[in-house]
């Protein structure tokens, strides 16, 4: 099956060199083999069907293709990671979203960190995620981040590192799991002789920890609050909500009196403790944020101020994954906690910074740039794959406004082996696990590995055609060649 397959230059997660499989994935390789090219091919296409029929669909909303509903182009070979390695990242997220809580309380309070100038108040006060109405406020717990998607990548050396911190209202989760569904209905042969930790508990886990949030009662009322049928991430919305047994609510379900949060329904009014926002700060109370926000709720922020409703994740969360923001992580790791990241960050410039800036506009060529404030993969510039006129207006956005850009080294992502139009070729991967913190620490035994399916292609967003992995954590026993008894996953 992988006769014609050649590794990259940089970390293959398969392969050492051609022909020399790493030992974890020997006993994989073999299972595959035994499949074939041509019935994965067909069983590949089967998955594609199954998840249509799912719903397993986003909706794209850029100019060229507005409403358009499709299906998360998914790749049938797993990528695995072995338990031993996989605890030592999930000890590397907790410590970065320890900090992160700490860091948010600090600048909506006591401002410590900002006084002591490790990190520049001008950097923070310009953010786009920075909202001066959340001075003030303790959120349940004391803790801002309930449901965060880190994004992590292997360098051309097979060092993971954080790319990106996503903390107000993180994605994908829903195919991460219907990912995992397939896999077992489809390939199930892929699955015997393995120890695979299973992730089917995690709309539980989810409940738990938003039900965690309203300490003032022993049985919460938690709702899903959606901008409704029209957002990219519906299906993920409604999935989310039936797997948890929760209304999924728009604003127009809910209204605010005597500092309660109520739902709307048939017998009357119904008190709600808990909301899970899959919407932006701006939209969530006309009387604090946006006037004409027609997708929240007024009122809401007098209740959540009054400790009356708890919101996951708490507003103004959006500082601290402001690109630019992320870039002290580090230093806040050792400012709050006294100890050295266990996962670093990659390597930037900040275009603010006049030496930084210098730098970046001498070297776009070989960097990649990023908008602070954007996501999906837009606002970007990668210096090898550009041309000189994208260089030259990239150039002149940066000096019309340095705070907007950072500028990183253009990595040579890990790649892993994926299918496309009959062949394997080694594609470009990141990962999005998902950690939940209520009163305890929760981690996805993986997480959604993205997948850059257009060949050379270094950007993995599925607004940018990029697709989807199953993620294995594997016993490290179960890797053994001739190693069986499979756990449920």
């Amino acid at each position: 099956m992988f006769a014609d397959y050649r590794p990259s230059h940089g970390y293959d997660e398969y392969f050492r060199s051609v022909d020399q499989p790493r030992n974890a994935l020997r006993p994989l390789l073999s299972s595959l083999g035994r499949i074939g090219l041509e019935q994965l091919n067909r069983d590949h296409a089967a998955a594609a069907a199954l998840l249509k029929r799912l719903g397993a669909t986003f909706r794209l909303n850029d100019s060229g293709s507005r409403g358009v509903e499709r299906i998360l182009p998914f790749d049938p070979l797993p990528r695995l990671i072995t338990a031993e390695e996989w605890t030592r990242l999930e000890q590397g997220l907790f410590q970065r979203l320890m900090a992160i809580d700490l860091f948010l309380a600090d600048v909506y309070g006591p401002g410590r960190i900002l006084n002591d100038g490790v990190v520049p108040r001008e950097d923070v006060e310009s953010s786009q995620g920075w909202r001066p109405q959340m001075r003030g406020i303790t959120p349940p717990l004391g803790r801002w981040c309930h449901i965060s998607g880190l994004d992590l990548v292997r360098d051309g050396q097979g060092t993971w590192r954080v790319l990106e911190d996503n903390l107000r209202c993180p994605s994908g989760v829903a195919y991460f799991l219907e990912n995992r569904r397939v896999m077992k209905r489809i390939f199930p042969s892929l699955f015997a002789g393995r120890a695979v930790q299973p992730i089917d508990n995690y709309a539980s886990e989810l409940l738990r920890t938003l039900q965690d949030l309203a300490p003032w009662t022993d049985s919460p009322k938690v709702v899903l609050l959606t901008p409704g049928v029209f957002n990219s991430a519906y299906f993920e919305h409604s999935y989310l909500a039936q797997q948890m047994g929760i209304e999924l609510v728009e604003g127009r379900d809910l209204v605010c009196e005597g500092e309660r949060v109520w739902m709307r329904s048939t017998t009357g009014l119904t008190p709600v403790d808990v909301i899970y926002r899959r919407i932006d700060d701006d939209f969530l109370d006309p009387a604090v944020f946006r006037s004409d926000s027609m997708l929240g709720v007024r009122g809401l922020m007098a209740a959540y101020r009054a400790g009356r409703v708890a919101i996951a994740n708490a507003p103004g969360t959006g500082v601290a994954d402001d690109k630019l923001i992320y870039a002290y992580v580090p230093a806040m790791i050792r400012y709050y906690l006294d100890q050295e990241p266990i996962i670093d960050n990659v390597p930037t410039w900040l275009c603010a910074r006049p030496d930084d800036r210098a730098y970046v506009l001498a070297h776009l060529r070989e960097l990649v740039v990023k908008s602070v404030a954007e996501a999906g993969g837009y606002g970007m510039l990668i210096g090898p794959h550009a041309s000189e006129e994208e260089i030259a207006a990239f150039a002149a956005k940066i000096e019309a406004d340095p705070r907007n850009f950072i500028a990183q080294p253009t990595l040579e992502l890990s790649t892993v082996p994926s299918l496309s139009n009959g062949e394997l070729y080694p594609c470009h991967v990141d990962l999005r696990p998902y950690v939940l913190r209520g009163s305890g620490d929760w981690v996805t035994p993986g997480g959604l590995t993205r997948v850059a399916l257009r060949r050379g292609s270094l950007v993995v967003n599925s607004s940018q055609g990029g697709g989807c992995k199953d993620t294995w954590i594997v016993d490290d026993k179960s890797l053994e060649p001739g190693s069986e008894g499979a756990v449920p996953c």
